[in-house]
């Protein structure tokens, strides 16, 4: 009956998720939490940015159905696996609402960068203190364990806050964060059962269920957007199933799923860090130059955009399974298949243009060099403008 429990898990999530979105809408518009059209925005109009509030209640409703389920149904309760039990779930739960609390705050107020990064570590360190910690992994040249000790505590940190930024930053189009991170929950799922990891499958069940709610007004043309309170969330909620999957795991390459899963945003993020200190801006400041921007440039619609970041996505999933899942040789072909596809649209897009170009292109002039220069080009306009008056 375990598959039937996975499925109401996702149907009460989805249902939930749809059904508070458009009282959701209507809220963004009275606290001013919208998306107003600029250069960079796709949309034409002003759209309400707080989907999170609804993908938050799903998942709060899903949450809720486990505990119903594993209380007045007899389902086996996902929370006692050996894994888990020494883990404080109260702990756990306070630091995914405080990550949506200050995503929730970005979505009407606009926080600064560095007040909205400290926010992310101490939810993430609270997850950490809590006891969910990427804390080992399996020795890769002998037996046992390799344990990170104290390190376990700085590296869960990171681990969370990496896969916080890397879903905020690709929600960029109609769809696209939610879609990815779906195509991702459902690759962990596979993984957990394939590992008999109950409580990262129900959790899993729980967030593909918010993100396929969503879409339905998400997708292109989309009437609302998930905002930072929704995209922080997914982030968060991902690394977390992720941690409680690849736990304990007797298989080294585990640690390889979450980071295939999520790597299209990886490589978005990668490469959006080196293009902005190449181009000596700050790593925080907003641009054009993402995937979805290249592929949009290259003349394809919003929808086939995401259906090609999407199905990427999707051959990064699958590989990152049977990666785990097999041998040798095959293990080989399978990684081939994933750095081959990745690659192909890193060179295709021209993401590593700007690294290439830092080498040629000399840095911008700065202080005396540059009051030179404009010195020197003023009085070359000047004797320009002089000889065509003598001319005339």
């Amino acid at each position: 009956m375990t598959w039937l429990h996975y499925g109401i898990v996702a149907a009460v999530a989805c249902i939930v998720t749809m059904a508070l979105v458009p009282p959701v809408k209507k809220l963004a518009f009275k606290v001013d939490a919208v998306d107003y059209p600029n250069e960079r925005r796709v949309n034409k109009k002003p759209t309400a940015r707080f989907g999170g509030v609804a993908m938050f209640g799903g998942l709060v409703a899903a949450l809720a159905a486990i505990w119903i389920g594993s209380t007045f149904f007899d389902w086996h309760y996902p929370l006692h696996s050996p894994v888990s039990r020494n883990i404080w779930y109260p702990g756990v739960a306070a630091g995914v609402v405080l990550i949506f609390l200050v995503g929730a705050a970005d979505d009407i107020w606009d926080l600064r960068p560095r007040t909205k990064l400290i926010g992310q570590i101490v939810a993430a360190s609270i997850v950490a203190a809590s006891g969910l910690l990427l804390s080992d992994m399996h020795n890769p040249v002998g037996p046992g364990f390799i344990d990170f000790g104290i390190w376990a505590y700085p590296l869960t940190v990171f681990y969370l806050v990496a896969f916080m930024n890397v879903i905020n930053l690709i929600d960029g189009l109609d769809g696209l964060a939610s879609g990815i991170t779906a195509i991702s929950a459902l690759t962990m799922f596979i993984f957990a059962t394939l590992t008999f990891r109950v409580d990262a499958a129900f959790l899993c069940m729980g967030l593909i269920g918010i993100c396929l709610g969503f879409l339905r007004y998400n997708f292109n043309p989309a009437s609302i957007f998930m905002g930072d309170s929704g995209s922080l969330l997914l982030g968060m909620a991902l690394g977390i199933v992720s941690l409680f999957a690849t736990t304990r795991s007797a298989l080294f390459v585990s640690l390889l799923v979450p980071i295939l899963v999520a790597g299209v945003p990886i490589i978005d993020t990668a490469s959006a860090i080196i293009r902005r200190m190449r181009a000596h801006r700050p790593i925080q400041q907003a641009d054009n130059g993402h995937i979805h921007h290249q592929l949009l440039r290259e003349g394809f619609s919003q929808r086939k955009t995401v259906l090609i970041m999407w199905s990427w996505t999707a051959v990064l999933a699958i590989s990152a399974i049977f990666i785990t899942e097999t041998h040798g040789v095959a293990r080989l072909a399978f990684m081939a298949i994933a750095f081959g596809v990745s690659a192909f649209f890193v060179v295709r897009l021209h993401l590593l243009g700007p690294v290439l170009r830092h080498h040629y292109a000399p840095r911008p002039a700065t202080g005396q060099k540059r009051a030179n220069e404009a010195f020197n080009k003023a009085v070359d306009e000047l004797d320009e403008s002089s000889e065509s008056t003598e001319n005339r």
